[in-house]
């Protein structure tokens, strides 16, 4: 007998965000430049021009959060203990030490635009979701198949290191999302957010991909 087709009115918000992007993960999540990578048959510059495409949304991500936190919905969700950008810089100083930190990257602008044009807390917090949640998920995998495939010793690797425990800190923040008081509209306006920032995602990973004969590992 086929599954009964929950309500709008009865999902939560945070099972819609992860039920009606989930395409939209998947297909970020499989990119051919990440199977590569988590392959290990990415190089070294490879990565590097991974983080750099991160350190540009990381920032903007950060400084527009920052700036909003006062928004009640935003609020919410704000915690510096989150912010990459620190670390990101780091693991440059690791991988390229005295490179260039900037990156020529049309989908990185395009990811940073939409990001600082967010007007709506609920737009921006569905591009801290998909950040943060995913750091908090699949990059703590990324980041030890990266430390086994370039034998790192867990050097590089800070981007993947957080200060709370994963679980508990996804469980709590899915509970902030549930208790926001948005209307069906409202909510239907986060999870389409959330389906262009994972968009957004796989036109940098395809960006990648594009190079990947240079990055071979």
């Amino acid at each position: 007998m086929p599954s009964a087709v929950v309500p709008e009115a009865v999902r939560s918000l945070s099972v819609a965000m992860r039920e009606d992007s989930r395409s939209e993960h998947d297909a970020a999540e499989h990119s051919s430049f990440m199977s590569e990578l988590l392959n290990g048959r990415v190089n070294e510059q490879g990565y590097v021009d991974y983080l750099l495409r991160l350190r540009a949304v990381y920032r903007t991500l950060e400084d527009t959060v920052r700036a909003r936190r006062h928004d009640p919905v935003v609020a919410a969700f704000y915690d510096p203990a989150l912010e990459r950008s620190a670390t990101i810089a780091a693991d440059l100083d690791h991988w390229a030490p005295g490179s260039a930190r900037e990156v020529d990257s049309p989908a990185a602008r395009a990811y940073c635009t939409r990001i600082a044009d967010a007007d709506w807390g609920g737009a921006l917090v569905a591009h801290h979701y998909t950040r943060y949640l995913g750091d908090l998920s699949g990059g703590q995998a990324i980041g030890r198949i990266l430390d086994r495939a370039f034998a790192l010793g867990g050097a590089g690797l800070s981007f993947y290191e957080f200060p709370m425990r994963a679980k508990p800190y996804k469980d709590g923040y899915r509970a902030r999302l549930d208790a926001l008081d948005l209307d069906l509209d409202d909510a239907a306006r986060v999870v389409d957010e959330v389906k262009v920032a994972f968009a957004l995602n796989q036109a940098l990973f395809d960006e990648l991909t594009a190079n990947l004969p240079a990055y071979r590992r």
